[in-house]
């Protein structure tokens, strides 16, 4: 008698214990551990599996699984008790967002004598602040840096204002301003002689609603190993967090454009790129703005790789000034740098 075939269980694989890939600073290079989350947060003890290789995850394909896991991370990383987000929204995986604030407190250290510029003096404008609020929530609470966050939607911006009010923490810290302008990113939010240290953006990626549609319909069948219908896609992010006419690479042009009417106002600007192939339009756009200085700063997150731009429209002195009098109380700075807005070209006006 031929002896039966058995089934050869799926041996269990040792996760990986370390993402080397994410800046050193960042709270997640660690996998995942769901027991102390779940105990943070039991709502997310339901979305909790055994996957393949018999490991404890959640199944990122379930939006639901995901926003669990997002809360429970705030809650457990962050100390944030109330965090929530209107259906359809944009639910960000939290590594890749402390990497950009990470990146760009390291180069605000390399540009200040050594130490990073923290604490309540330092003002840094989210463009987009998205429902999630996701950048000052992680900027705050790292660097206690002070946030001014746009946004165009206001159910994305009443969302991320119920979480500020809810979290005592972020009440005096963070600070929501409506744009009123789809075609602006700086006018009608930023008032008039406002001084801002940094500005950041993780600018609308796609150049169409079909583009947008399609990527989610092929990064829901790789997570999910199985064809997802278009009717019951879950997009994960309203037209605005996702798609706009040029995708990101426009985008990111109008915004550099624009900046340089707030040049003396700001001390960086900085924009996240996600495709390399933009980068060559973004880099000429520098140059027509005639900006000081410009640097391109590498990410790595799991497979994927991105950058995030930063320039400046102060000279070397102005910088040094901007350091003196702003980031390091202690050092004298020759003089006191006059921060106004250039005067605005015809047929546009400062928002106040």
């Amino acid at each position: 008698m031929a002896n039966e075939e058995k089934e050869v269980p799926t041996p269990a694989k040792q996760p990986t214990e370390e993402k080397s890939r994410l800046h050193p600073n960042n709270k997640h290079r660690s996998r995942y551990d769901l027991k102390a989350l779940v105990k943070t947060t039991p709502e997310l003890a339901p979305f909790v599996i055994l996957n393949k290789y018999k490991n404890e995850s959640i199944d990122f394909a379930n939006p639901d699984a995901v926003k669990a896991l997002n809360k429970a991370l705030l809650q457990h990383h962050y100390g944030i008790e109330h965090w929530n987000i209107p259906e359809g929204y944009l639910c960000p995986p939290i590594p890749g967002r402390a990497d950009y604030i990470h990146h760009i407190a390291d180069w605000l250290r390399a540009n200040n004598y050594g130490a990073i510029p923290a604490g309540e003096k330092i003002k840094v404008y989210d463009i987009g602040v998205g429902a999630n609020c996701i950048y000052p929530i992680i900027g705050h609470k790292e660097y206690q840096w002070q946030f001014i966050g746009s946004e165009i939607d206001p159910v994305a911006m009443k969302a991320a204002q119920t979480t500020i009010n809810k979290n005592p923490g972020l009440k005096d810290a963070i600070e929501l301003r409506l744009q009123k302008s789809g075609k602006d990113y700086f006018y009608h939010v930023l008032k008039r002689g406002e001084k801002v240290d940094l500005t950041i953006c993780n600018p609308p990626y796609h150049e169409s609603a079909e583009a947008a549609q399609a990527a989610s319909l092929r990064k829901q069948n790789n997570l999910g190993k199985k064809k997802v219908s278009k009717s019951t896609l879950n997009f994960g992010g309203k037209n605005n967090e996702l798609w706009c006419e040029g995708g990101e690479k426009k985008f990111v042009r109008g915004m550099i454009q624009e900046s340089k009417k707030f040049g003396p106002s700001c001390a960086w600007f900085s924009c996240l790129i996600s495709k390399q192939t933009h980068l060559k339009s973004v880099i000429q756009a520098l140059h027509e703005a005639k900006v000081e200085k410009f640097e391109t700063i590498p990410m790595g997150q799991g497979n994927k790789t991105s950058r995030i731009v930063v320039w400046t429209f102060l000279d070397k002195e102005a910088q040094k000034i901007w350091k003196n009098t702003r980031w390091n109380e202690k050092k004298t700075a020759p003089t006191e740098l006059n921060v106004t807005f250039k005067e605005e070209e015809e047929g546009e006006e400062t928002g106040e």
